[in-house]
């Protein structure tokens, strides 16, 4: 069986949070607003928000930042996961990836579909594990980030879900 076990003790994590556009302020970003309505309502902790144009370059070094912070675990990115010439979060950031999670782009497919039908082949939404952070890279779409959130992550970064999540595995991320 999977699931929560309300039983178990919640443990908050750590998260840091990009938003990726050339269009949207703090004023208007929906997206970013929905992540962060939904970090904080789990009982996560919310360390750093931080809203960039679509750059290669600014976008590896911020993250590269986190990813090096001790006081970040997960790095969630919305927008520039599409197929456009200014979606360039997967180039900024896949070259980061130590490892690749293939399932949560094939999860985030099928959920995707259910919402958006063969929409979904424009997303290159992906995620992967940097030297012991785990970053998800998610489009930039209310329904996409509501739908990343509310039916994968939340349950992957809750340490309550069973038969087993992400956060049990953080202390062994450095092993070599």
């Amino acid at each position: 069986m999977f699931g929560v076990n309300e039983e178990l003790e919640f443990r908050p994590v750590k998260v840091a949070l990009l938003t990726v556009s050339d269009t949207r302020t703090f004023e208007n970003d929906a997206s970013g607003d929905i992540l962060e309505d939904r970090i904080k309502g789990a009982g996560h902790d919310l360390i750093r928000r931080v809203l960039l144009r679509d750059e290669i370059a600014k976008i590896r070094q911020q993250v590269e930042e986190w990813i090096e912070d001790p006081d970040v675990d997960i790095v969630i990115t919305t927008g520039g996961t599409g197929l456009t010439g200014r979606d360039v979060t997967v180039e900024a950031l896949r070259p980061l990836f130590e490892k690749e999670i293939e399932g949560f782009s094939v999860i985030f497919h099928q959920v995707s579909f259910n919402s958006v039908g063969l929409s979904t082949l424009q997303s290159r939404a992906c995620a992967g594990l940097a030297r012991g952070t785990f970053l998800f890279l998610l489009p930039g779409s209310r329904g996409a980030v509501a739908d990343a959130w509310d039916k994968i992550i939340c349950f992957e970064i809750d340490s309550r879900y069973r038969p087993c999540n992400l956060v049990e595995i953080m202390p062994r991320l450095s092993e070599r």
